[in-house]
């Protein structure tokens, strides 16, 4: 399959539950409590594209099937859901209500560290570019490896707001900690060959 023709169905996956959430909400198919379950399907994704995001590189070492060139599309995708659940919450949910949308980010651990995992991918979305790359230069991978501390920051945030069945939230979190143990250790291995 050529690379455009991959590009393009891996971009129509990624959209995907974006177009399903939208369907849902226009035919009123989103249950009891609408403005909930926007917030927390827009979050689910947000969190599956950055562990997706994340698992390319361990992808491609152990399996040799490689979408590193679909991986900064991937990322963005997963600020795209990020941007969508928090559009959620300060539009639909707070009504721009400013004050609120503030005291909730101090006041509620969960929020706060939702609020903090955005803004670490902020960042990481305005410097995905290869310009950006080439400008940054090694700080470029530095500043890209707060992923994991996004990814983890988002699984708290998943787990803390989670008040019955906690099994969903484990998952991510030993998904992400597995994706982090990969990355620590092949660094740690090319660090001790290095020395």
């Amino acid at each position: 399959m050529r690379t455009a023709a991959i590009k393009l169905l891996l971009f129509l996956l990624c959209l995907l539950p974006f177009l399903h959430l939208l369907w849902d909400a226009f035919n009123g198919n989103l249950g009891a409590n609408p403005v909930e379950a926007l917030t927390h399907r827009s979050g689910d994704w947000t969190l599956r594209m950055l562990l997706i995001t994340l698992a390319v590189t361990p992808l491609r070492r152990t399996t040799g099937f490689s979408l590193l060139r679909h991986r900064r599309m991937l990322g963005l995708f997963s600020f795209f859901y990020a941007t969508v659940h928090l559009t959620i919450y300060v539009w639909i949910d707070q009504v721009f209500l400013w004050d609120e949308i503030v005291a909730d980010i101090i006041k509620r651990p969960y929020i706060t560290v939702g609020f903090t995992a955005l803004m670490i991918l902020l960042p990481l979305a305005v410097t995905s570019t290869r310009g950006m790359q080439r400008r940054l230069g090694k700080r470029w991978k530095s500043l890209h490896k707060g992923a994991y501390i996004a990814a983890a920051l988002a699984c708290l945030h998943f787990l803390w707001l989670t008040r019955a069945d906690t099994l969903e939230p484990y998952i991510y979190i030993a998904v992400s900690t597995v994706l982090m143990l990969l990355r620590l250790k092949r660094e740690q291995i090319l660090g001790f060959f290095r020395r």
